[in-house]
């Protein structure tokens, strides 16, 4: 969970640079960056704390173990649902969102262990998996961002 605190502190760091475009690395924006990994961390978090554990279907998922081993999504192979893709952007918008998913990394680590998210590919992630696929995630997107900001 300290990782994806970390990561949280790095989302913010890049806010001032959220006009920044590089289409060489990709054809969004640095905030369009944030914002998608930062729905993507609210959504999943609710989703988490919404789920009744009685539910839980295991699937083996090759995918997700590979992803979630490796720690690595491979880029442009998938584009974000409508549900995580950002709307109107500004470094005000980002920072309330900021602190938001601060708020629900902490409520995530409260929730029981049995409860999980169902990933569209994935499939059903308990607690654990879901702060490694956060992680990952995160990530994925700052690892764009870095390569943005340093071309």
């Amino acid at each position: 969970m300290q990782k994806l605190r970390k990561q949280l502190d790095e989302l913010e760091s890049f806010i001032p640079q959220l006009e920044v475009r590089n289409d060489a690395i990709s054809a969004s924006t640095v905030g369009w960056q944030i914002e998608h990994d930062l729905l993507v961390i609210s959504s999943v978090i609710e989703g988490v704390k919404r789920s009744d554990p009685t539910k839980y279907k295991w699937r083996f998922k090759p995918l997700k173990y590979v992803i979630l081993w490796r720690g690595v999504i491979p880029r442009g192979k998938v584009g974000a649902p409508k549900i995580v893709t950002p709307g109107e952007i500004t470094q005000e918008t980002l920072r309330a969102h900021v602190a938001l998913c601060r708020e629900r990394v902490e409520e995530l680590e409260n929730v029981e262990a049995g409860n999980y998210f169902t990933h569209p590919f994935f499939g059903d992630l308990k607690k654990k998996e879901t702060f490694r696929f956060l992680y990952v995630h995160s990530e994925h997107h700052l690892k764009i961002i870095r390569e943005m900001l340093a071309n």
